[in-house]
């Protein structure tokens, strides 16, 4: 089952626009068979950095996400809002 803490930088002045795509993309994900969590969180210290903690029954539906029309078309406009490049990092549980 992998996890996926995926964190983006925005810009101070796009945050209402990124926040409003992140929704659309939690959303759409969270329809996707295979997806167990999709949410999003906005740093209580800093409301430019957003956060996504995602769970997959497999790697293979991660694949297919990763492949959507959604992400494909959310993740680069999320993107584009961005200070600094987005930071993902994957997990495998263990126990």
């Amino acid at each position: 089952m992998p996890r996926i803490i995926a964190e983006f930088f925005i810009k101070p002045d796009s945050v209402e626009e990124a926040v409003s795509y992140a929704k659309e993309m939690v959303a759409e994900t969270q329809k996707e068979t295979g997806c167990i969590e999709y949410n999003l969180f906005m740093d209580d210290n800093d409301s430019s950095h957003l956060v996504f903690i995602e769970e997959w029954e497999s790697q293979e539906f991660l694949d297919i996400h990763s492949s959507s029309e959604h992400f494909s078309r959310l993740v680069p406009a999320i993107d584009g809002l961005c200070e600094k490049e987005a930071v993902v990092h994957t997990y495998t549980k263990l126990a």
